[in-house]
């Protein structure tokens, strides 16, 4: 009989997809204030705001004011988004650095505080694609009691950043999912996306083989194409973790194709998929580290196991 992850997988989306409906969505980690208040800011979305308040600013806690209203749900833990970010010193009104406006490439923000500074990343979650957002960050929730000479800014004082949410990426594929041929490694999936990997107790193929795990509809992953994604990479002979953004708590950004920054086999597996898939791929040591291995915990001549989540394309 055909035994096949997918549908154990359908399951698991199914189940959490009824517990969706059942439960709230989470509360933004920063509200308004009377900082975020007095904040005035002026211009088109996607164009470079004008922006005053009086000084000094010096909030307890981070605070987020939603200033132009964006579509959709609001961002949460783990999401990365594309912006244009405007950046003030709270103290004293100076200008510290404003990009990712107008004709300039939008800025990427995860929405995770180890990833980046704590303060703007509790104020993404108060923000969805399309929103303007003004975030006033405290001391301890932004550069810390050392503040941060180089940019002038000192201890004690506060940050302001002005936010266009221009692009938001999911998390987690949202594809179809499909079924996968006898042997092919088993994924399941947690609640919030994460795939658990096992691998068969048999030797590997000795070329690269894929399967697409969920089919999405977005574009075309094209050679040379910066994307964004989710991922975990397994040690065919060991069946263990030796690489994963899900663990690092946000997605990457990779160039993929000729000159791209992976491997050529996880490049391999990407370009020409539709964004929201997800995809399976195992990958010979011709196609991954080789000879040499790596440094991060691959031995040499290892066979390799990824499952990809497809979130977008930059």
């Amino acid at each position: 009989m055909r035994s096949s992850l997918a549908l154990i997988a359908t399951a698991g989306l199914v189940a959490v997809a009824l517990s969706g409906c059942a439960s709230a969505a989470p509360a933004p980690d920063a509200t308004p204030g009377d900082s975020s208040a007095t904040v005035e800011v002026t211009g088109t979305f996607g164009e470079e705001p004008k922006v005053s308040f009086p000084t000094p600013l010096a909030p307890e806690e981070t605070q987020c004011t939603e200033i132009i209203e964006g579509t959709g749900p609001l961002l949460t833990e783990g999401q990365m988004a594309l912006v244009g970010l405007g950046v003030y010193n709270g103290a004293t009104g100076d200008e510290i650095q404003v990009t990712g406006f107008g004709d300039d490439d939008a800025v990427p923000l995860n929405v995770n505080a180890s990833a980046t500074m704590p303060g703007i990343a509790k104020g993404l979650t108060c923000a969805r694609e399309g929103s303007r957002v003004v975030v006033v960050v405290p001391e301890k929730d932004a550069f810390g009691p050392n503040g941060n000479p180089s940019v002038g800014v000192e201890p004690g004082d506060s940050i302001v950043f002005v936010v266009d949410v221009r692009e938001a990426f999911p998390s987690r594929a949202d594809g179809t999912p499909r079924l996968t041929r006898d042997g092919f490694p088993a994924v399941v999936l947690a609640p919030d996306g994460r795939p658990g990997i096992t691998v068969p107790q048999s030797d590997p193929p000795k070329s690269l083989q894929q399967e697409t795990l969920l089919e999405g509809s977005g574009e075309v992953v094209e050679d040379g194409d910066t994307v964004v994604v989710n991922y975990t990479g397994v040690l065919w002979d060991e069946g263990t973790v030796f690489d994963s953004s899900w663990e690092k708590g946000t997605p990457a950004t990779f160039v993929v194709g000729e000159g791209g920054q992976v491997i050529p086999g996880f490049s391999s597996a990407i370009v020409g998929q539709k964004v929201g898939s997800q995809i399976g791929v195992i990958i010979p040591p011709s196609e991954g580290y080789g000879e040499q291995g790596s440094s991060g915990g691959v031995p040499a001549n290892a066979t390799l196991f990824f499952v990809i989540d497809i979130l977008g394309v930059v």
